[in-house]
């Protein structure tokens, strides 16, 4: 099986299953506990966010444990709401995550107002600065990575300007880990991340804390993670994501471009989301010249490749991408968008193994089209 949807989850390193059976087997205890050897577990869980805080670059105590990027979004985004004065906006880009873009709309209403994007899909860069001036803008929230396209913002470039206008930002940055340097991250008011992008365990998380927030609590409870979140720490896991991002491979685009050209070769009229400005390594959506890319997942998923139509999270909600919409890619277009996201032990190989099964995909439709009289049935994929 050649799977390339690690955007959607990946499978978990060896490094962290090991990491996760061993806390599991030997350092279960609550980490709360008065005793010991619950102690024990405590110095472990503490030890592992001074890791991740290192990593990112930031203080220990800004480091929270969580379930994911989604529960870190959710928690902003309701943060921001409860603080942002009425008479001031917050940014959004239009292309973030459903967890983002959801939260916003119910919790911020009108304090809401989107970023302006370049014809790429990448943050205006003068547009931002113009409004980050006005003295109108309380906080925003931009990805480091697009989950669906691979396309890198520059948030390096944002965090800079929000710090230098006393503006807080939010950075996703869920896809960004595990696959680029997670240097200057620190340095971002709030940043989010999950362990199942990049070969941790699924329900485990962070949010990176702003040094300027205090009292910081969104839920009710006891007072695990300094107060800040309540609920019996899950040591097992968090250690399994600090083993999984310790081995995470860097790749090049090399492969990623090799599978691409070959598709363009042979597929003509295949049209490459986001090929002229920088993206992930292991990230390519296509927009293919015919069918629709529910059908293209289908066939591909008969001959044990899989990939996926774009953001897992989005899969069962009906129309276009929001993501491809906002970068102006027609309804019609995006109906054939097909997201490839590979990992960093993929070899070149495999990613021309898959393009020959797309090419060989494309040539059976193709030729079952034609064998269709006037008027004849659809064909219908199982």
């Amino acid at each position: 099986m050649l799977y390339f949807d690690h955007n959607a989850t990946s499978p978990m390193h060896p490094e962290a299953r090991r990491a996760w059976l061993d806390a599991t087997s030997d350092y279960w205890l609550n980490p709360a506990s008065p005793y010991r050897q619950a102690a024990a577990v405590k110095v472990r869980l503490e030890s592992a966010r001074s890791r991740l805080a290192d990593i990112l670059g930031c203080c220990k105590g800004q480091v929270v444990f969580n379930s994911g990027a989604t529960e870190g979004n959710n928690t902003v985004l309701s943060f921001f709401n409860q603080i942002c004065p009425t008479n001031e906006k917050i940014l959004v880009s239009p292309l973030e995550h459903p967890s983002v873009l959801e939260s916003a709309r119910r919790y911020l209403g009108e304090k809401m107002e989107f970023l302006t994007l370049e014809c790429g899909g990448v943050v205006d860069m003068t547009a931002l600065e113009v409004r980050l001036s006005s003295g109108e803008i309380f906080a925003v929230s931009l990805m480091a990575a697009n989950n669906e396209t691979g396309i890198l913002q520059p948030w390096e470039a944002v965090r800079d300007a929000c710090s230098s206008n006393g503006i807080y930002y939010h950075c996703d940055a869920a896809q960004w880990l595990g696959k680029l340097s997670a240097h200057g991250l620190g340095g971002c008011d709030f940043v989010t991340g999950c362990a199942h992008k990049f070969g941790g365990p699924m329900g485990c998380g962070f949010l990176k804390l702003s040094p300027r927030v205090e009292n910081f609590s969104f839920m009710l409870g006891g007072i695990q993670e300094m107060g800040h979140r309540p609920g019996t720490e899950n040591f097992p896991s968090v250690s399994s994501m600090l083993a999984a991002l310790d081995v995470c491979k860097f790749a090049d685009q090399g492969p990623r471009d090799a599978f691409e050209l070959r598709i363009i070769q042979e597929i003509p009229g295949t049209l490459i989301v986001g090929h002229d400005v920088a993206r992930l390594w292991n990230t390519s959506t296509l927009i293919l010249p015919e069918f629709l890319n529910t059908r293209w997942v289908n066939r591909l998923s008969s001959c044990e490749c899989l990939v996926s139509t774009g953001a897992a999270c989005a899969t069962a909600k009906e129309g276009p991408s929001h993501v491809l919409t906002a970068m102006g890619i027609s309804p019609e277009d995006a109906s054939r968008a097909v997201r490839v996201s590979g990992c960093g032990s993929h070899k070149e190989s495999e990613w021309l193994t898959l393009a020959d099964v797309f090419i060989n995909v494309f040539e059976e439709m193709s030729a079952e089209k034609d064998r269709l009289p006037i008027g004849g049935s659809k064909i219908i994929d199982v």
